[in-house]
């Protein structure tokens, strides 16, 4: 009872990334908390392969619905197996992804629960409340936090007397770690039948297709990434020939989206993806701390920026001083010439 719950998403027997991330986050949240971690997942034919996938993070009692209609995913037997199985296990703090399916699924199960629900978080802590009106003291409560008014500022939300304290939570923001590759945690198989009415099949997919992402911006090794200082979509044509010859990706600040510079997809900050390269080339960029939420964890920063007292200057542990133009071109020529 009161104990961290993550619902994790899957795709066909394939448990996704955001999950786990989630699941490491709930590992330690629950431990701080002195409670245990459990995990829900809901599928077809995921039985005996889902388990390795979630288990090893720290999960205590895994809950596995695993029947014909739970996939591909569907809002009401979802919402149903979730809200049925937290008015009986009661969880203090309940987590998923913000991903499609979190972000429909999330409302539907906070608002039949009466709970509330932080969607996009970026941070997830345990802290106290006071609430000076009403003369309260709160202990350990979730701080969910998610930036608000368009990034400009940083958000904190507390929920102090409704349960399950809900948030959804960005992918990328969060590290994936194994705790225990052989984690003894119980295993239910509980009957779905019992928590999904037959009536919430009645919504059935006729034909599904899954777009595969367009850059592998999260899990490049080495991020090329320009800001307005980069000066024009022309600009990031450089950007594009040196991440090339690094083998890395190319990604943007806001201010280079908003300019149509580039694509949105390739957006790094608080309002954007989180990512975390061993080596992050900060071109143009003045360093907001919208950016630098979504890039501060990169192994190497290196900066090329003409103004020497940029914010991102601060952070990086290379600093090049001069315009984009002068200098990336210089590094595709030298990358180009002992890469041989």
């Amino acid at each position: 009872m009161n104990n961290v719950f993550v619902y994790c998403e899957i795709e066909g027997t394939q448990v996704a990334e955001v999950s786990q991330e989630l699941l490491t986050k709930g590992r330690k949240l629950a431990n701080q908390l002195g409670v245990q971690l459990h995990a829900v997942v809901a599928g077809t034919g995921i039985k005996g392969k889902v388990e390795k996938q979630i288990l090893p993070y720290g999960v205590d009692k895994l809950f596995v619905f695993d029947g014909e209609g739970l996939f591909p995913y569907t809002s009401a037997p979802h919402t149903d197996i979730l809200v049925n199985l937290f008015k009986e296990e009661q969880p203090q703090i309940a987590l998923m992804g913000a991903t499609v399916i979190g972000r429909d699924l999330g409302p539907r199960v906070s608002s039949s629960l009466t709970s509330g629900l932080t969607a996009d978080c970026t941070q997830l802590e345990i802290g106290d409340y006071d609430d000076k009106k009403a003369g309260k003291h709160y202990e350990n409560l979730l701080y969910q936090i998610r930036p608000a008014f368009g990034g400009n500022i940083v958000a904190t939300i507390v929920n102090p007397d409704h349960r399950p304290q809900m948030a959804t939570v960005r992918s990328g923001v969060m590290q994936r770690e194994v705790i225990d590759e052989n984690y003894k945690g119980e295993v239910l198989y509980p009957e779905v039948a019992k928590y999904v009415p037959t009536v919430d099949y009645v919504v059935k997919v006729i034909d599904r297709h899954v777009e595969a992402a367009k850059n592998n911006l999260k899990g490049a090794a080495i991020v090329v990434a320009g800001g307005y200082g980069v000066g024009s979509k022309e600009g990031f044509d450089q950007l594009f020939q040196l991440a090339k010859e690094l083998h890395g990706e190319v990604g943007a600040s806001r201010a280079a989206v908003d300019a149509g510079w580039i694509d949105h997809d390739r957006q790094i900050g608080q309002t954007g993806i989180t990512v975390h390269p061993k080596v992050y080339i900060a071109c143009g960029i003045s360093g907001q701390i919208q950016h630098i939420a979504g890039m501060q964890d990169a192994g190497i920063i290196i900066s090329v920026n003409s103004d020497p007292d940029a914010p991102i200057n601060q952070i990086a542990d290379y600093i090049i001083t001069g315009t984009v133009e002068e200098v990336v071109p210089k590094l595709i020529k030298y990358y180009k010439q002992n890469s041989k």
